[in-house]
């Protein structure tokens, strides 16, 4: 699986953002995606993940209700949709493929076989 994430960019505390992470090379039914983030100086963090086939959500209990992921199945794409931006937000955002991955196991990045490239998203105060 390839993953290609971007839509990164400078933003102003209150302002949204969608981040896109496209898939290719392989069917997906068994592939769970996530998105993770990484500020300089700091751990990987766990943003939020998707079920590719039956569109599953799980999120980090600090973004519930800012951030939203979804998923294109004819796009193969997953999103990210950030709103209400704030600076301590600002990062690397990287989405991550996993097959047969075992849900609970979702926040982890050792969970997940497939890397994007990343995406960096700067929010200003």
């Amino acid at each position: 699986v390839q993953l290609q994430a971007s839509g990164g960019g400078l933003v102003a505390a209150g302002d949204s953002l969608k981040l896109s992470c496209a898939l290719s090379g392989r069917t997906f039914s068994d592939v769970a995606t996530g998105w993770f983030r990484q500020a300089p100086g700091r751990e990987r963090e766990f943003v939020a993940g998707i079920r590719w086939n039956g569109g599953t959500t799980r999120y980090a209990d600090s973004l519930k209700g800012r951030f939203a992921i979804s998923r294109d199945i004819a796009k193969n794409t997953v999103y990210l949709q950030m709103n209400n931006l704030k600076p301590e937000d600002s990062a690397v955002y990287m989405c991550a493929a996993g097959s047969r991955l075992i849900w609970s196991t979702l926040g982890q990045p050792s969970s997940y076989g497939y890397w994007g490239q990343g995406t960096q998203v700067t929010v200003s105060s």
